[in-house]
């Protein structure tokens, strides 16, 4: 198994340090970054391999490749997303499909969370599942969280940003584990959705997977401090929450 970081991203919302670096190498804990953070969980289940998607500022992360490796004891392989500025996530992840084949635990560059939430998507491996996201069961939800519904016996039913989050069983909070033997059929999905539109999240290629019959599960993290860095505030809960771990 193996690491995979979508880190491609531009994170405008959090200007004026997404002016000179993509939004994973952006300061939580002094100089420790999102990125920083993922590796370090990674580090902690055993991993020992990592790719990360790259794109927006990417020569920051090259720069910094040899320092992580040797930081985390890892083996970084960096993924070119050329269109980065241009398409959303959904063509990242795809970028990412050989990755995939190795079986991975999937994190967003975005997401400050501990490393329970890898070890709680480890424990909930062995019984069939092919792709299980990790699952927030008690936060209150709101309009731009990544919202998901699910069905006891058949995993997930919906997954997206548009919907009443009455409905919703929980969020998605950006950290998914895809064993290896899903990798070709979600590259597929993964295509079909951002040919489709390529503003769409790696997201609605779960839903495209769902939709053809295929399960995708979920593990629930638990009441779990964690956020996704999407602009100032966000950076300020995720500096608050960092300095916890």
């Amino acid at each position: 198994m193996i690491g995979l970081v979508l880190a491609a991203g531009a994170g405008r919302r959090l200007r004026p340090y997404t002016d000179t670096l993509p939004k994973a190498l952006v300061p939580v804990d002094g100089d420790t970054t999102i990125l920083d953070l993922t590796l370090g969980n990674f580090a902690e289940i055993g991993l020992t391999e990592v790719a990360i998607i790259v794109g927006y500022r990417k020569e920051a992360v090259y720069e910094r490749k040899e320092a992580l490796e040797q930081k985390y004891g890892l083996k970084l392989t960096l993924i070119d997303n050329d269109k980065a500025e241009e398409w959303n996530n959904a063509y990242s992840l795809w970028c990412g499909r050989d990755s995939i084949k190795h079986d991975v635990i999937l994190a967003n560059g975005d997401t400050v969370h501990p490393v329970s939430v890898e070890k709680t998507l480890l424990a909930a491996r062995g019984n069939g599942q092919k792709i299980i996201l990790a699952l927030d069961t008690v936060k209150q939800l709101a309009d731009e969280e990544m919202k998901v519904v699910v069905d006891p016996d058949k995993g997930v039913q919906k997954i997206t940003k548009l919907m009443d989050p009455a409905e919703a069983t929980g969020e998605y909070i950006g950290v998914t584990l895809i064993e290896g033997s899903a990798a070709d059929e979600l590259a597929d999905a993964l295509k079909t959705t951002f040919e489709r539109d390529p503003d769409l999240y790696y997201e609605d290629g779960y839903q495209e997977l769902v939709n053809r019959g295929f399960k995708v599960d979920v593990a629930p993290i638990g009441d779990v401090k964690w956020v996704e860095i999407d602009n100032h505030d966000d950076l300020a809960k995720g500096r608050d929450i960092a300095c916890q771990y």
